[in-house]
């Protein structure tokens, strides 16, 4: 017999009381839970590109380590790659916008400063930006070429995952970074408790790494929009426009909104092939917010939400001919960036969900107590969004 909505609301809502022992096994695996769109959802209106990632835009790669282990080690790290070739010599106009600073993001000075990035972005925990930074310049300094570099603008973003992962222990190594960015690659990105994302939770629920991608029509530019976040915030969780976070009525996700404690953090990569100038990137990583809004988020005091976008295109690459050459300053006309702007928020939306819906419930032992963050339940989720869908 097959039960209703309302049935299976009031089941997802007695199952989240459930305390699991250490050790306990997920739910299901990252690979058989669905996105949003397998769940018969596509926010917005713009289609996203042929692998619906960060990885749509031509160039860029990303590599991730997850660190698993024993009773208290959940977290790990995530490299993104603008381009394949020497970043450090031929860099990328950036931009960085900061809804919020409560953040260690390592690097952002000089991004806003000169509105380049010359290494990968990595992220991962709070207590291992240092080590992020130690990984990232043993990268670059060895590569071929590299022998005169004295200087050097490492991107270390992070969130703190310590609800799930003995962050004092500071597990992650220089070597973990070495490897994410040497094991980076184009295609398909790995999302859910992953990577940086590991031991993140999002609205009381599992978060992690999602990623979502938009391409504009010829009529528009024909240009391609990605996004990958490391999601670890708070609010009340709004999926597609359905109030999930409210219909689920999860203990501690009530007792967060009620006493205000919705901090937390989130980190938004944003790619793009428009040949856009540092000034309009920082626009663009403006919009990112619109779609973190868009999932619920709370802003909220203790929350460090931070988006960095950059342009992969040939025209405005800041190469050492062009940094030594006549000032020339390329950029795409301010009256044609609003299609960039939608594509941008729908994109951070997307990847927001993806990021919950694909993680897996995940187990702990912090501080001598046993944890257990339980992914979304798809169920209880496909039940909300079929009762506002039928309203």
């Amino acid at each position: 017999m097959s039960r209703s909505p309302a049935d299976i609301l009031a089941a997802a809502v007695s199952a989240a009381v459930l305390v699991a022992a250490p050790g306990a096994i997920a739910q299901d695996g990252a690979a058989e839970r669905p996105t949003i769109r397998d769940l018969g959802r596509a926010p917005g209106i713009l289609s996203p590109g042929p692998l619906n990632a960060i990885t749509d835009v031509a160039g860029v790669k990303v590599g991730q380590v997850t660190l698993r282990s024993g009773d208290s080690v959940r977290t790990g790290v995530t490299a993104i790659v603008p381009h394949g070739g020497s970043l450090f010599r031929d860099k990328v106009p950036a931009g960085l916008s900061i809804a919020n600073g409560f953040g260690k993001l390592a690097g952002a000075t000089q991004i806003m400063e000169l509105g380049e990035i010359e290494t990968p972005i990595v992220l991962t925990n709070t207590l291992s930006v240092a080590r992020g930074i130690d990984g990232v310049l043993d990268w670059t300094l060895k590569q071929p070429g590299h022998e005169d570099i004295r200087s050097v603008n490492a991107v270390v973003g992070e969130t703190n995952d310590g609800g799930l992962n003995d962050i004092r222990a500071r597990v992650v190594t220089a070597a973990d970074v070495v490897r994410a960015i040497e094991t980076a690659t184009p295609g398909p990105v790995e999302q859910g408790a992953v990577g940086a994302g590991t031991g993140t939770i999002a609205f009381g629920f599992k978060g992690g790494i999602g990623t979502s991608s938009r391409k504009l029509p010829d009529s528009l530019g024909g240009f391609t929009v990605g996004v990958l976040v490391q999601s670890n915030y708070g609010g009340v969780l709004s999926i597609d426009g359905a109030p999930v976070g409210v219909r689920l009525g999860r203990y501690y996700l009530r007792e967060e909104v009620e006493n205000e404690r919705a901090d937390g953090s989130i980190m938004i990569v944003v790619a793009t092939d428009a040949p856009l100038s540092d000034r309009n990137l920082e626009r663009l990583a403006n919009r990112a917010f619109a779609g973190l809004a868009r999932t619920g988020a709370a802003f909220s005091n203790g929350s460090g939400d931070y988006a960095i976008a950059f342009s992969t295109a040939e025209d405005v690459r800041r190469t050492p001919e062009r940094r030594a050459g006549p000032p020339m300053v390329a950029d795409w006309p301010n009256d044609r960036m609003s299609p960039l702007f939608v594509a941008v928020a729908e994109a951070t939306e997307e990847a927001i969900l993806n990021s919950l819906l694909k993680a897996q419930t995940t187990t702990s032992v912090i501080d001598g107590k046993p944890v257990m963050i339980e992914a979304l339940d798809i169920e209880a989720v496909k039940a909300v969004l079929a009762e506002t869908a039928s309203r």
